[in-house]
Formats: structure tokens, sequence, C-alpha cells
């Protein structure tokens, strides 16, 4: 929840108010149809008016967009110069940032369900098209699949609980589909199955959709919208975040509240593995290594456990290991959101901004991949950002930039608060850039385009 407290933004009573208020039963919120979201689209640029090739001379590739929560809005910020190019209004608390395969579109979406289509060849990105697809949301993507790159968008909705097919180049809603339905096990209907993230296929033309009450993993054809195929993949309850594997083959996502790891072949369209870990795991998109042992690996950490679980990923040369934990490390606490590495480091960096210690939400673990045994090291990036006030300067997501040799932090404080985005050296682990400026309102996830756009992590 917003910090309205804390930011000011409410007084004592009106806060006292609203904690009363919502411990009323609620009234059913209004759904959210084709009707509404047709009425709340707004192509600003048509295609036809758009740019036919890159016209600023930007390295996208190494470009950034950095979350500014509870200012609504988004920061592109040059990954060689660390200057701010644009900041750009959107909805508000952005959750994610996604990026068309084609490289050339980045969707935004905010809690509050409204997406911003922004076109990065104009001489100046900006929003070229917005919908507002319910009343909250999550997560949104694109086609990529060989044949149908930038031709789909996807989003899920928290409220009402559904996902709309949209043209990937004017956001129009073109298919709408419920989630509502049986949870998995118990076979009980739930009307409120809320749509968690969503990932892209690179084996067929299909959006993987996770409706996180149901326990259920919908494999969604796009290949004809008209006869629309969904094949529906029993999971566990609590389907949150994930991402790919390092072949781009196997997604895994986090059933949080059943403490488990759900593994589906995308390829096959099958569950290959329910993998029992620590309590309310939560990787992000996750990250990728090989480990010395073990081979390929992915370690989610955990909400609500001081440990990461190394699950083997390589059912082909590494059988005996694959879709188990081979390994668990002890970390830095409990309350940790993101963890990531990249293909050309060594290094295995994770967060603990929901830590009730200061010492610890202030803070990045890092290990060495070679020698996971080790330990890991505790780098003091809230102290290295230099902000003086008394803001809670939480250190969120670990981004690294296209090259894999930075690795860059937010220093998430309150929207009245001084907050920061500190760079690091990934070979040295020494601190390379604080990027300071009364517009970072808030900063917390950052999405560098082309790790974003190829799924590295």
């Amino acid at each position: 929840m917003p910090n309205w407290g804390t930011s000011g933004e409410l007084t004592d009573a009106e806060v006292n108010l609203m904690a009363r208020y919502i411990q009323q039963e609620p009234p059913t919120p209004p759904e959210w149809g084709m009707k509404e979201m047709m009425a709340s689209l707004k192509v600003t640029v048509p295609p036809s008016k758009r740019p036919t090739k890159k016209m600023n001379k930007l390295d996208l590739g190494n470009l950034f967009s950095v979350t500014l929560r509870d200012a609504g809005e988004i920061a592109l910020i040059d990954g060689k110069t660390k200057k701010i190019v644009k900041i750009l209004k959107t909805g508000y608390a952005v959750h994610i940032s996604r990026m068309s395969q084609s490289g050339r579109y980045l969707y935004v979406i905010g809690r509050d369900a409204r997406i911003n289509l922004i076109d990065l060849w104009m001489e100046e990105p900006g929003n070229v098209a917005e919908i507002k697809v319910g009343l909250e949301a999550r997560s949104v993507e694109t086609s990529k699949f060989k044949g149908y790159e930038d031709k789909y968008a996807i989003a899920g909705t928290y409220w009402p609980p559904q996902f709309v097919i949209m043209e990937g180049d004017t956001l129009k809603p073109l298919r709408l589909e419920s989630t509502r339905g049986m949870v998995v096990g118990t076979q009980e209907y739930h009307p409120e199955p809320r749509v968690a993230a969503i990932v892209s296929s690179h084996y067929n033309p299909e959006f993987i959709v996770n409706a996180k009450e149901t326990g259920k993993i919908l494999v969604v054809n796009y290949k004809d919208l008209t006869n629309l195929k969904i094949t529906s993949i029993n999971a566990a309850q609590f389907l949150h975040d994930g991402g790919m594997d390092s072949t781009g083959r196997y997604f895994l996502v986090a059933a949080n509240a059943s403490n488990k790891i759900a593994v589906v072949d995308t390829k096959e369209d099958k569950l290959a593995a329910l993998v029992d870990v620590g309590k309310v795991p939560h990787p992000g998109r996750g990250a990728n290594f090989v480990h010395p042992k073990f081979g390929p690996a992915r370690p989610p950490p955990h909400l609500g456990a001081q440990t990461i679980r190394l699950i083997g990923t390589d059912p082909v040369k590494h059988k005996d290991q694959a879709w188990r934990v081979v390994q668990t490390l002890k970390a830095q606490g409990g309350g940790s959101l993101f963890i990531k590495t990249h293909p050309k480091s060594t290094n295995l960096w994770v967060d603990t901004p929901l830590n009730p210690e200061a010492a610890n939400s202030q803070s990045i673990a890092v290990f060495d991949i070679r020698n996971l045994d080790k330990g890991y090291e505790v780098l003091p990036i809230g102290e290295w950002a230099g902000i003086k006030d008394d803001g809670a300067k939480r250190i969120v997501q670990p981004e690294y930039n296209m090259a894999g040799d930075e690795v860059w932090f937010s220093v998430w404080s309150a929207k009245d608060k001084i907050s920061a985005l500190v760079i690091v050296d990934d070979k040295t682990r020494k601190l390379k850039a604080v990027i300071k400026d009364p517009k970072l309102i808030t900063p917390t996830g950052k999405f560098n385009i082309h790790n974003t756009q190829h799924d590295v992590y």
C-alpha cells in the first residue's frame, strides 16, 4: 500500500478514517469491459504519422526505463551518460516496463491499469497511445514469436479478473477473456483470480498468463483470435512472478503462498514440475547462471525466509539435478524482492528492501557464483547514495546495463524524501556513479531496454 501517512498525502485523522473504511465489507466493484476500454483508448499519434525509421541518436539498447512510482511517471535514462533523457506521464505506480520484440515500442502499465505505449523511434520518445484496461493491474507483454513481432500486446488485470489482447501499435482491444473459474486442488469456484505475471513464448505464438488465486497457468495461442485456443495448466495457488530459464524454453513462476515454484515447458505447453522452496518465494524475473557443480540453475529468494534456494534447470545434461533444489544459501535476511545476474558476470545480487532491519533494507548482498559456499558480501548502497535526510533508503531491484558490467540500484524513499539511483561496477563491486535529481521521485523498478527485450537475466 502507498505510504499515505509518512508521505504527507493524508493527515493522521484521514489515515484513521481510511483504516476503518477498508475494514468494512467491501461492495462488489464495477466491471470494466470492452465498452469502457474503447472509451478510454487514446491514439494520440496514429501509426501512419509515426517515423518509418529511428529519428534520434539515442543508444536504445542501453536506455533504462525507470519507474517513478508515486509520481505516476517513468524516467528514460541514458545508460552511458547517466542523464535523464525524458520524463513521461504514465499510470500511477507503474509496475513493469516491457519492450516490443523489435525494440521500438515500450509498454508500461500502472497499478491503476493504465497502459502507455511509448515510441522510442521518435525524435523525442513520447506517448503515442494509452488505454485503461481495468481498475487495477500489474502485467503487460507483447508478442515475440517469429512472424508476430510487435503485432499484439496483452494485459492482465487484478480487477476485473481478466486479460485483453490488443493491437501492438495502437492498444486497440481485440479479445477479452475472463479468468474466473475453479481453484486447483479443491475445484471450488473463485470469483476473483487476479492476473499476475504474463510472459511471451519464444517457441509458439502464445502468451503464458498466470491466474493467481486459481493457481492455473493459461497458455493463450494468439494465432487465431476468433477461434482462440487456451491451454489450462494446473499449478499451485497464488501464482505471482517469474521468468524464463537460460534457454527460453522453461518458465519458472512463484506460487508464493504455496511456497512452490511452478515450471512450465513452453515448447510442449505442459507442467514440467512443482518445486517446493522456502516461505513466500519472490524471484522477480529471476537470475540464470551455471552452477560450478550442478550446472544451469535458477535461484528464488524469499520474502518470508532468510534463504535462497537454487533450482537446477537443465533436464538434458543434468537430468538428476533438474527441477529440484540443489543448494540452499543463507541470505542477508527475509524481505527479498529481486535477484539478478548477467551472462557476462560472476556476481549474484540479492536485495532485501522489505526487511525490517534498516541495515538490511539499505544494503545489498552479493555472492560470487564461482564460490557460493563463501557466503555473501554486503555493500552499503544506501550510504553510497550520500543522502543525508531520514528517508527509508530501501535498496531495490538490481538491474544490469546492456554490456553487463554495471549494476543499477534504486534507493527508494518516500515521495517527500530524496531518492537516488546508485550504479556499481560489476567487476570491482565499487561505487561507479550516483544519479540524484529532484525529478527522481520514488524510483523503484528499472528496465534496461536490451535486457528486457531479449529476456536477459
